[in-house]
């Protein structure tokens, strides 16, 4: 917004007149200036130091008075300098109503200076002040205008770095780099403790939706990093905490698979808590939906840390089953798997998959002879559930 010159050369003459006056009073206003904004608000003796505040208003407040009398056509010096001191607070950190409230002010002072300066002289002189009010004051607001739309600009990037800085530091940590205070400053930009229960949470980018993740539930705090292969989330646990209330405030808040990790117990070892969630997510079935925790799955997850071991195994047990057509050996598998779910129980197994108990004897006995082992001996039990963990898991490769 362009400030309003006076509607005739007289009067502009009269205004020229009345700032070239006051430009000589200018020291004494800049004094009175500042003993006003440090009355409303301690904040601006904390901003800088008073000499430097100073020599800035006093360089604004006459850029100000010389462009309320400067010709229609001349560049506008004031909002140029109201620009530059709206990014320099915003660095300098004084709130934005401040820096409103001390453009306002000066205007206020310039204002009555100058309605002072023209009341002891000759009626007419006034009556042009007066018939500039409107131009003075739209060349107060452009200046604020200026200030403020620079102050937000120059906050909203600050912003932007601070959070890349700390998403920098965040994913340091979850890369497991053990730089010396890296924590310790992890800790302060995100207002975390650097000791702590913590743990990690990782989800599969392919299942990755809209569904709005939680950043706070049940006493836990979430912070999410988006990644090319997924989703990290480091959650902050309150003192004896457990990860089943981590995985209840997920249920339903996300559609997996997942992996939680073990609580660690700083923000130093979230790399090494990220990997085990990593490997947490790795037993989950490609099919899969739940996100699970690496403790309640060590045993998938031995097999799943070895991919060329895990292929042995596979190959080892279910030889002779991997020789059946597809279909045949589907429903072989699929027997086995409830079973192992049904703890044992044909009874319930049978339920489940909508045959007799005995078609699950007779599917269990034909397995155990494919396979040479038998699923009453707890050592060949054991090598034929870790053997269909690794077979479903590495469904994607086969």
């Amino acid at each position: 917004m362009g400030a309003r010159r006076p509607r005739t050369g007289h009067d502009w003459k009269l205004l020229a007149e009345s700032c070239t006056a006051l430009l000589e009073r200018v020291p004494e206003l800049v004094d009175e200036h500042l003993r006003q904004l440090f009355d409303h608000s301690p904040v601006y003796a904390q901003v800088l130091p008073y000499d430097q505040q100073w020599r800035e208003a006093e360089e604004a407040m006459r850029i100000g008075i010389e462009t309320i009398s400067a010709p229609r056509d001349s560049p506008r010096r004031d909002l140029e300098y109201a620009e530059d001191a709206g990014r320099r607070r915003a660095r300098q950190g004084l709130p934005l109503d401040l820096l409103i409230h001390a453009y306002r002010n000066a205007g206020y002072l310039v204002w009555d200076a100058l309605v002072e300066g023209a009341g002891g002289r000759e009626p007419a002189r006034l009556a042009a002040l007066m018939r500039s009010t409107t131009m003075v004051w739209s060349a107060v607001d452009a200046q604020a205008e200026a200030a403020s739309e620079a102050y937000r600009a120059t906050e909203a990037e600050l912003r932007r770095r601070t959070d890349e800085q700390l998403q920098a530091l965040l994913d340091a940590l979850l890369e497991g780099k053990a730089t010396p205070g890296l924590a310790a400053r992890a800790a302060a930009g995100l207002d975390l403790p650097e000791h702590g229960p913590y743990a990690v949470v990782v989800l599969r980018a392919e299942r990755r939706d809209a569904v709005e993740r939680p950043v706070q539930g049940a006493g836990f705090r979430f912070i999410w990093r988006m990644r090319a292969d997924g989703e990290v989330g480091v959650v902050a646990l309150s003192p004896g905490q457990g990860l089943d209330g981590v995985a209840r405030v997920l249920d339903g808040r996300c559609s997996g698979p997942g992996g939680i990790s073990p609580v660690v117990p700083g923000l130093a070892e979230l790399g090494r808590a990220r990997r085990l969630a990593e490997l947490a997510l790795r037993t989950c079935p490609p099919d899969g939906t739940a996100v699970v925790r690496l403790d309640q799955r060590m045993p998938t997850a031995l097999v799943v840390s070895q991919p060329e071991l895990a292929d042995r195994l596979v190959s080892d047990v279910f030889g002779g089953l991997l020789e059946l057509e597809p279909a045949d050996r589907a429903v072989l598998l699929e027997t086995l798997d409830v079973w192992l779910t049904c703890e044992g129980s044909a009874g319930r197994a049978a339920a489940r998959l909508y045959c007799h108990r005995n078609t699950v004897f007779n599917r269990l006995r034909r397995l155990e002879q494919l396979t040479s082992r038998s699923l009453a001996r707890p050592r060949d039990l054991i090598e034929m559930t870790l053997a269909l963990d690794a077979y479903r898991l590495s469904g994607a490769r086969r």
